[in-house]
């Protein structure tokens, strides 16, 4: 039987990760990036698809679990009638090797313990030669991929699989080093184990120490740092969306997509988490390389990239896997890098201007860049799109992508951008104008008191929370009061959980039904603080964090139904919503009001049109 998606844990060495369960097994890497072919797929279809286990032969009475603090260092504890073990499993980071370490340590008693390793390279499907040196050495070869293995404990081939069983002691420790490398050169050198725990958990710490207090949530802030940093590509700064694909939004359904590149509508949020925790040289890097991704005619800019800025990610179905749980199919690659989303465009400009604001330095080519976005953005911005949550089902004028655009040039119109870049911003200023009078003209709905999704349209959706987030109106006006009401009543479940969208309306061209995707909730917290319902906020966040994982770890949705997480996982969007607004909830001035209140001078209610009073 599948383990639920909250029973994984993320291991990494910030340029792939890897997901181990709380009954020891590994059931998926990909290697040596992110985007890499799995060399474990267990995740996504069975064991024979490659995984990697390593627990006690007799049932465990009870297993806990747990990263050590400040670390990616990952511990589990299994309880036997005979004694009980410890499995630290970490990679270590940042290193010129590529290695997952497992050590098992004995605690109490003596524990007879099984492993089974099945490498199964590409996603699952082939199958190596693996010999054995004089020395013991596993050496699993297929095209260009190479693993090996490297441990004291006995162990032979069987089935097409390498098997073992061994016994630990109080006291005694048993280490397991499982190395990638290309199959053309040489085996990639030994590691001291012991030495290579020692330094991940300094590096960890080292890192992690720097997170500032953020009052009664410093600890789940910093678990959502650690997981940010931990799917961040550390040789180009991109920060993945989450470390897996296809597990799915709906279980038994087909919202099951690749996650594993870096999205453009992430952009500010995390820009945002990094600095306001003092993260600079990390927010830095991702600045820099959101410049590099976007590099070129503002014509061709895509709404997601690979973890070095690779534009092309061909989507395709991997038949022989059955997916999580019979979630079929299994997608490789992501078509919504070829979509419009005129919204991206405000991402980038806001990011870029948020990183002008909290002191860092624009790049060269920044002024450049940021003219060709805006002459190309005023020529376009009427269009219709396939809007941020990357609908399959047609185009159409999505209020979010204006408000997006809307956002673009009210930062390129803004005193900063003016004096940094020297130009007049009466031009960019007029176009926001623009753009916001038609929003409120066309994308509120005077009977349901209320901004809806598209013009004409009176579906609700979750991305009008951002309306106040961004400054677009005050939190407090009423047909923000109207909006967020009517989404407490329309996509608001047991008063926690908000729906994106009402998926049952054929709007994405997929069949209908999903979980409640969880940054939207982190958005409701925002609002609710920046109306002032500070008590509402509070209880909401704290329902939300007790969604958490015994690890602390999100995915990208929850299923209020059945009471679990769904989607991928784990979910660097979640774990965003979660540290901005913690800091909304620990601090006089958050992510929140900093985003949001710099700009409201420009919609105040006598501007024409702009702020209709109602």
């Amino acid at each position: 039987m599948a383990l639920r998606i909250e029973e994984y844990a993320m291991i990494g060495d910030c340029e792939t990760a890897a997901l181990v369960g709380r009954d020891g097994s590994i059931d998926w890497l990909c290697w040596p990036r992110f985007d890499s072919a799995a060399c474990f797929a267990a995740l996504l279809g069975k064991p024979e698809n490659g995984r990697w286990l390593i627990a006690p032969k007799a049932a465990p009475l009870e297993t806990t679990r747990r990263y050590r603090p400040g670390t990616l260092i990952l511990e589990t504890d299994f309880r036997t009638e005979s004694g009980s073990v410890t499995v630290i499993d970490f990679m270590p980071p940042i290193d010129d090797a590529s290695d997952l370490v497992r050590l098992v340590v004995g605690r109490t008693g003596r524990v007879t313990l099984q492993t089974e390793l099945v490498i199964r390279f590409d996603y699952g499907a082939t199958v190596p030669w693996v010999t054995r040196a004089e020395d013991g050495v596993i050496d699993a070869i297929a095209g260009p991929e190479r693993l090996v293995l490297r441990t004291p404990a006995a162990l032979h081939g069987e089935d097409l699989k390498t098997v073992g069983e061994f016994e630990v002691g109080a006291g005694e420790a048993i280490p397991f080093v499982l190395s990638h490398g290309p199959s053309f050169d040489r085996p990639p050198p030994p590691i001291d184990p012991f030495d290579a725990l020692e330094r991940t958990q300094a590096f960890w710490r080292g890192w992690s120490d720097r997170c500032p207090k953020v009052g009664p949530y410093t600890e789940t802030v910093k678990r959502s740092l650690i997981t940010l940093k931990a799917l961040t590509y550390h040789r180009t700064g991109g920060i993945v969306a989450a470390a897996t694909t296809s597990l799915p939004e709906d279980l038994g359904g087909t919202r099951n997509w690749d996650y594993r590149f870096c999205w453009l509508r992430d952009a500010t949020f995390t820009l945002l988490a990094l600095m306001n925790l003092g993260y600079y040289d990390e927010a830095r890097a991702w600045r820099d390389w959101l410049l590099r991704a976007v590099a070129g005619s503002p014509r061709q800019v895509q709404i997601m990239y690979g973890v070095a800025g690779e534009r092309r990610l061909p989507e395709w179905i991997v038949p022989w896997l059955p997916g999580y749980e019979g979630s079929s199919p299994v997608r490789i690659g992501n078509d919504a890098a070829q979509q419009l989303q005129i919204d991206v465009f405000g991402e980038v400009a806001d990011a870029m201007f948020q990183a002008l604001k909290a002191g860092l330095a624009p790049p060269k080519r920044a002024n450049a860049i940021r003219r060709e976005f805006l002459e190309h953005l005023a020529a376009t911005w009427r269009q219709p799109d396939e809007g941020i949550w990357e609908v399959r089902g047609g185009r159409q004028h999505f209020v979010h992508s204006k408000l997006m655009a809307w956002v673009a040039f009210d930062r390129a119109a803004d005193d900063i951008e003016t004096k940094i870049f020297d130009e007049d911003g009466r031009r960019w200023r007029s176009i926001a104008d623009e753009i916001h009078a038609e929003i409120c003209e066309r994308g509120f709905d005077r009977e349901l008191n209320s901004f809806v999704q598209a013009f004409g349209s009176s579906r609700l959706d979750a991305s009008l929370l951002l309306i106040p987030l961004v400054g677009f109106l005050p939190a407090d006006h009423p047909r923000v009061r109207g909006t967020v009401e009517a989404i407490e009543e329309r996509l608001l479940i047991d008063d926690e959980f908000v729906l994106r969208y009402e998926t049952d309306r054929g709007l994405d061209g997929l069949p209908p039904g999903e979980g409640a995707f969880l940054a939207c909730s982190f958005w409701l917290v925002d609002n609710y603080l920046l109306q002032g319902r500070y008590r509402d906020a509070r209880r909401l966040f704290e329902r939300l964090l007790a969604r958490c994982n015994d690890v602390g770890l999100l995915a990208e949705e929850f299923d209020p139904r059945a009471r679990r997480m769904l989607g991928n996982f784990p979910q660097a969007y979640s774990h965003v919503g979660l540290i901005n607004s913690a800091l909304n909830l620990a601090r006089s001035e958050g992510p929140a009001e900093e985003r949001a209140q710099a700009h409201e001078r420009h919609v105040a209610a006598d501007a024409g049109g702009r702020a209709p009073s109602d």
